[in-house]
């Protein structure tokens, strides 16, 4: 049996679907008389360039043509529908690549038509061709016999050559919409006797990502495993796609702050085979779905939506931060690296829900954005800000009394992010200041006052660290950090080596001068003199 990509590709230039600019163009150079000698196609896959191809090789070669619109019925319509005609070529330049190949073309090419009035060549992926094929080519298409028509297809116009594409009229096939994959699959699927919800199809058209050969093989697939009876949830099987209500209740999480019930959530989606890698990615795109209500102020026509699952989005962009919904959107994109290298997204994915739904406990210095714009809507006028509501309108007294209570840290959470985050941002300020601090920890904390702490033998740079320069480095990186204003102390940790405790000595020559280099990136000059 015919696969029905095969079956249902457009055989004339109205069949042919989001195309319009590059369909009229070359409707009216037929019309016109003005056929070139050389065309270009380049787009994604599964746009139509080939079947664009055949179908200009028709209207120049149809017994009552040349024409627009050919008849598709007679000898020669017929024979290059199939494939089989003399005149019109086909060679996968994929596998037929090198110079011999278009030696072959070369000889071929005087010679006249068999039944129609031109000699038509459709190479496909014709990037791939080598330099040298190229080369072999360059005369031929310049100066072609007027019999002869070459017809180029590729899915990477970058990699043609230049002196290529300048003898050629090029057009860059587009990505088709949505809502023009739905319909064509609908006419496939009443074309076919296959049953299929609207939501079903624009699952396929979804995961097309832009294919109409795609999402027709994937319609074809469907209707064999489920006997013409296409549901959402058989396309949710075979795609690996994660459900809209699972996307939305995982937002929902967020916006309630609801830590544990999100991690639940994502263990029951685990159990149950679901895809975690393909989680990200539709999580992804239903967040920017999400941006794009929040920027646009509605839900564009373009999203393939029901109408309750519009106003379902549009409550949720309410609900959902600006600044929460970019900060999981980065979150995830580390998944989406891991993936890329093979490993498991849900480890990655589990810490995203955790840090968005906890930025408390969250020590990077991306997570201070949200961190503060939480403390100014609570100091807002008017406004209050509670789990999973954004700022609204309430009575409330006067501004002076609204709380703005800094985030809270515990000493546990600057140590763990001393070396990972602290201290990378102090190097932003200044690289000596930082490499100085290195040695030192956090040792206590008391409410705002943090006690810094220096082993015993870097008394030397426990000194430096009190001068005003640098504890003000460290002063402004803490904050950046964590959001509070922290005093400093600095102390000198105990003698931890294993015979009894010394006196501290003070620093040699030799010493201090290698300090100086390290701290200040001093370096010596001069010499010995007598």
């Amino acid at each position: 049996m015919t696969a029905l990509y095969r079956k249902y590709r457009p055989q004339g230039f109205d069949d042919v679907v989001g195309q319009e600019p590059v369909v009229r163009t070359l409707r009216n150079a037929v019309s016109a008389g003005n056929v070139r000698q050389a065309y270009l196609f380049a787009g994604p896959r599964g746009t139509g360039k080939t079947s664009l191809a055949r179908i200009l090789a028709k209207a120049l070669n149809c017994a009552h043509g040349p024409t627009p619109d050919p008849d598709g019925t007679c000898h020669a319509c017929v024979a290059i529908a199939a494939g089989t005609s003399l005149d019109v070529v086909e060679m996968d330049a994929a596998s037929q690549r090198g110079i011999d190949d278009i030696r072959e073309i070369r000889e071929r090419v005087v010679l006249q038509p068999v039944e129609g009035r031109y000699k038509v060549y459709i190479l496909d992926e014709a990037h791939q061709l080598t330099d040298a094929a190229f080369n072999a080519l360059l005369k031929l298409i310049e100066e072609p016999p007027p019999h002869l028509v070459f017809v180029f297809c590729t899915t990477e116009l970058q990699k043609m050559l230049s002196t290529v594409r300048s003898r050629c009229q090029t057009f860059v096939l587009s990505r088709p919409r949505l809502p023009e994959i739905v319909r064509y699959l609908k006419t496939v699927a009443e074309g076919e006797g296959i049953e299929a919800a609207e939501a079903a199809l624009a699952l396929i058209a979804r995961s097309a990502r832009g294919s109409f050969r795609d999402a027709v093989s994937t319609l074809d697939q469907l209707s064999a495993a489920t006997e013409g009876k296409v549901t959402v949830q058989a396309v949710l099987q075979l795609l690996g796609a994660v459900e809209e209500e699972a996307l939305f209740r995982i937002c929902d999480f967020v916006v309630d702050r609801d830590t544990a019930g999100a991690l639940t959530f994502l263990e029951e989606l685990a159990e149950q085979g679901q895809d975690l890698g393909r989680l990200v990615t539709d999580l992804l795109e239903h967040l920017r779905h999400v941006l794009l209500v929040q920027h646009m102020g509605e839900v564009p026509d373009s999203l393939p939506l029901t109408d309750e699952t519009r106003e379902r989005l549009r409550a949720q962009a309410n609900q959902l931060g600006e600044s929460t919904v970019l900060r999981l959107c980065d979150l995830l994109a580390v998944a989406v690296d891991d993936m890329r290298q093979g490993g498991d997204p849900r480890l990655p994915l589990e810490l995203a829900l955790v840090k968005v739904t906890r930025p408390a406990a969250d020590m990077e210095r991306e997570s201070i954005a949200y961190r503060l714009e939480q403390l100014e809507s609570r100091a807002q006028p008017g406004h209050v800000h509670g789990p999973g509501t954004e700022t609204g309108p309430v009575e409330t007294a006067p501004p002076e009394t609204a709380p703005k209570e800094p985030p809270s840290v515990e000493l546990s959470q600057l140590q763990e992010a001393w070396q990972r985050t602290i201290l990378p941002a102090v190097e932003q300020k200044s690289i000596p200041t930082a490499s100085m601090l290195r040695e030192a920890h956090p040792s206590q904390l008391d409410e705002d006052r943090l006690t810094v702490e220096f082993p015993a033998a870097a008394s030397f740079h426990r000194q430096l660290a009190e001068e005003p320069k640098n504890a003000t480095l460290l002063a402004e990186a803490l904050y950046e950090v964590t959001g509070r204003k922290l005093a400093l102390d600095f102390a000198v940790g105990e003698n931890r080596g294993d015979g009894p405790e010394e006196a501290e000595q003070p620093a040699g020559e030799e010493e201090i001068v290698q300090l100086m280099k390290d701290t200040f990136d001093a370096r010596e000059v001069g010499g010995d003199t007598d």
